[in-house]
């Protein structure tokens, strides 16, 4: 069931509802794109720009890593829905030739992301940094709006649950390959930079260039006139998109909240004697809990026809994780947490992802109001820090911080029963 009414015959390809189910090696390419996507996402933060801040500023290191990623976050926000937009808007013609609206954003994305990485291994001051992952921040926003919007446009409802299971496995995966990568393959901060760089063109052209692409017939085209207005999604026109955004964002909010500070909870409150290599622990049963549900669950919603009681289920399962570590801060209940949480989140992902293609107000916007959505996923990590540090700071420590995870997390996934088109 969704809100958008059903596409007259006359509608062309590029807007009509898909009815023909997509084929496992356009799953495979379309998984291996978003990999390398979040690969480029994930890996600069979590390694080389660490790495390359403490190098250039080593005693405003932790500052100055907050600036630059506050700034890349940013770009994120402004950037998704706004490429999102033109790529719903974009009809490309060369001679007698038609190109479809989005792997052009897709492969331009990927070559000027890659480019701008290669600029970032070579920056030499904190001004240069911020300057390249902003760029590179830009570039994959870009590329992410377009793979994003390949699920509403190519694949039926009906198979939309398993599908966003695959395509929502890049997102732990990638961070896991990415580290691998550049510490124990390709070390030192220019060598990793290549690597990623690298890593996004051999995993995303092949999706852009083997793929089909339906052109958007300039009859057919939204106006550029008015393109910033058109961000704004009024909830009292859309509920069912309002609430689909208010869940995403608190339940990602929470998220935010209990990833933060795992590094120092594992220092400080679990004691353990190597935390960075208890880090790495947690993050791999983590992301084996979410691959080991993400693709069943969404495949069971997809069978079932029911988003709604997965999306629960899946944030109570966050919760009582996050409630583990709360009040029992051992190792042996950190690991357990580690795996419930990824399973959990491995079903929310799918089904979520699932569910929001239901609810998008217009097939002309699908690409824009999907990167709204996306503002859902950055804004939590730039409030993350500043809701997290005085809790832990002034309000209770981590056993605060984790309840609060808990409940934020509930209020975000029962709050999905305001969603009335979906069941």
């Amino acid at each position: 069931m969704t809100t958008v009414d059903p596409a007259p015959a006359s509608l062309p390809a590029a807007l009509a509802e898909p009815t023909v189910p997509v084929r496992r090696e356009w799953i495979a390419l379309l998984f291996a794109a978003n990999l390398g996507v979040w690969m480029a996402f994930f890996t600069p933060i979590q390694v080389l720009l660490p790495q390359q801040l403490g190098e250039i500023a080593p005693a405003d290191k932790e500052a100055m890593l907050a600036v630059v990623t506050g700034f890349g976050a940013l770009a994120a926000v402004i950037a998704n829905p706004l490429a999102g937009a033109l790529s719903d808007r974009t009809c490309l013609r060369i001679g007698r030739r038609e190109f479809g609206r989005r792997h052009i954003w897709t492969l331009g994305g990927a070559v000027l992301a890659a480019m701008a990485l290669v600029l970032l291994a070579q920056a030499q001051t904190v001004l240069g940094v911020t300057v390249g992952w902003v760029t590179a921040q830009v570039c994959l926003n870009a590329m992410l709006a377009s793979l994003t919007a390949a699920v509403p446009d190519r694949v039926p409802v009906v198979q939309r649950g398993g599908v966003s299971g695959w395509v929502g496995i890049p997102q732990a995966l990638g961070l896991v390959l990415g580290v691998v990568l550049v510490t124990a393959v390709f070390t030192g901060v220019t060598a990793g930079y290549l690597a990623i760089a690298g890593a996004v063109l051999l995993l995303a052209v092949p999706f852009a260039l083997r793929t089909k692409d339906d052109p958007l017939p300039r009859a057919h085209r939204p106006a550029l006139r008015g393109l910033l207005r058109s961000m704004w999604v009024s909830p009292r026109q859309h509920p069912d998109f309002g609430w689909a955004w208010i869940t995403r964002f608190l339940v990602q909010l929470g998220n935010a909240l209990g990833t933060l500070y795992l590094l120092y909870f594992l220092t400080d409150e679990v004691q353990v004697a190597d935390p960075e290599g208890g880090l790495l622990v947690l993050i791999l049963l983590y992301t084996a809990g979410l691959m080991a549900t993400t693709v069943v669950a969404g495949r069971l919603s997809d069978r079932s026809g029911r988003r709604k009681i997965y999306v629960i289920t899946s944030g109570m399962v966050i919760a009582l994780a996050a409630l583990l570590l709360a009040v029992a801060p051992i190792w042996p209940v950190a690991m357990l947490a580690a795996l419930l949480l990824g399973a959990g989140y491995g079903v929310y992902l799918s089904v979520d992802a699932a569910l929001i293609t239901q609810v998008l107000p217009k097939a002309t916007d699908r690409a824009k109001d999907l990167g709204v959505i996306n503002i859902a996923n950055s804004a939590p990590q730039v409030l993350g820090p500043a809701i997290s540090a005085p809790i832990v700071v002034y309000l209770g420590g981590y056993p605060a911080l984790y309840a609060a995870t808990a409940a934020v997390t509930v209020l975000g996934s029962v709050l999905v029963l305001k969603i009335r088109s979906v069941p």
